[in-house]
Formats: C-alpha cells, structure tokens, sequence
C-alpha cells in the first residue's frame, strides 16, 4: 500500500497592526478566502514572527508602537523577500514612495475597503509567487559582467550572485529583453505588474530602479547595467546579448 504525505499547510499571511478592529476585520475577510492568517500588534513581535513563521505576505501598518513599521520593513527585507502590503492612515504621497523605497510591494491607504485588500493580497501572491520573470523565461541575457538567467531566477555581477526581488528581477529583464530600447515608466509597470494590476503610480519605478542599481552596484551617473532616459524612461546601458528563444 502505498502512503502519500500531506500536502505541506502554507505559510501564513502576517497581519500587523496596533488596532485590534483592524486586525480582526482584515482576518475575518482573508480567513474568508481561506488563508491562514497569524497577527501582531506591534513591531517588535511582528519581526519575531517575520523570522520564526516566514509568512507567504505581510499586510503592515507603519504607525506602530515600540518599532514602527519603516524599521519592520528594512528587517524583513534583511532575511528575505517577503512581499510586504503597507497598511496606514499616513496617506502623504512622501510616505507611501518611502515605504516602496524601503521595499514594499504595494501600499493601501487607510480607510480601505476589505474587498480591495483582499483583492491587493491576490494580486501581489499571483505575482510573486510565480517562478521568475516568466514572460522572459528560458531566456540567458548578458550585459558586460552581468548575468540574468530567466529560466532560474539567478543574477550575477563579476560572478557574484545578487539576491533580487521577483519585481526586480522582472524589471531587469525587461530592461535587458529591450536591448537598448528605451521604455517608459508605464511600459515597465506593465511588465512587472502586468497591465492594469496594480494601483501604483509611475513615479513607483524610480524607486524600483534605485533599489536595483543598489543591489547591482550600479552608479547612475556612469551606469553599466541600467541608464536614464531623462524624461523618457530607462534602458539598458550597453550591448545585451541573448540566449534562448527570441
């Protein structure tokens, strides 16, 4: 006879925020989805649970007590790549690109509508939880040291294996499958969010470039890897050579 194993529960879905209403009705609505849902009420048990449970996405307010959401962010982004949904009555438009420049994935204003949340944790779950930049997949790209291979999800610079987001390594590819072509802001939201995804504005891919040029080692003043169109949108900086179906 033969024993199957059990299908492995998912990680959870993290919930953190000081407000018990708003953790009992963002639990309410993702348990209704069937996600598994744990929760925190401030920020230095949030990053407890972010290292011990490794949850599949985190729903974040910034205004937190003891440690404030900013600093969860840049801890989480530390051990991994952890989607991260900020949550928070901080609507400025200051607050919400510092909160994308730290690493997070989308951004919610409060109030909100439960539905819409539920449908950001969607999108954003479809979207990273897929298997690298599939709309380029099979695909081996060069430009001077760099190496992206699609197919795996793997980047290096001078052989030297660099750790990129599933939106980055999106962005990256689409940079390198254009070969010098300039695209533009929301051509490049298109291809990491997919048209009509997400509710970012286009001003979210400055902030994803700089954090890819950080974790290239890319100067933007004397790009190797990503170049500025001033007023136009990015490119690749160089020659990019391909292996892989066209």
């Amino acid at each position: 006879m033969i024993a199957f194993m059990p299908r492995p529960e998912p990680a959870p879905i993290l919930v953190v925020d000081d407000d018990p209403k708003i953790v009992a009705l963002v639990r309410a609505y993702l348990e209704r989805e069937r996600y598994r849902v744990i929760t925190a009420g401030d920020g230095r048990t949030a990053i407890r649970a972010i290292e011990e449970q490794a949850p599949r996405l985190v729903v974040l307010d910034l205004m937190l007590p003891e440690v404030d959401g900013i600093a969860v962010i840049r801890r989480t982004r530390s051990m991994g790549d952890i989607p991260i949904l900020v949550l928070s009555a901080r609507g400025s438009t200051g607050d919400r690109i510092q909160g994308l420049s730290e690493g997070a994935d989308d951004y919610l204003p409060k109030p909100f509508s439960p539905a819409e949340l539920v449908a950001r944790v969607r999108t954003i779950l479809r979207r990273t939880e897929r298997d690298g930049p599939d709309q380029f997949r099979d695909v081996h790209y060069r430009l001077a040291d760099l190496d992206l291979d699609a197919a795996r999800g793997l980047v290096r610079v001078a052989g030297r294996e660099v750790a990129l987001s599933v939106l980055e390594l999106r962005l990256l590819a689409a940079l390198l499958a254009a070969d010098g072509r300039i695209l533009s802001r929301d051509q490049l939201l298109d291809a990491i969010h997919g048209p009509g995804e997400a509710d970012v504005t286009d001003r979210a891919i400055d902030v994803y470039v700089k954090r890819l040029r950080e974790k290239l080692g890319d100067n933007p003043a004397a790009p190797r890897y990503v170049a500025t169109a001033r007023g136009a949108g990015y490119r690749a900086a160089g020659p990019v050579a391909r292996d892989g179906p066209a």
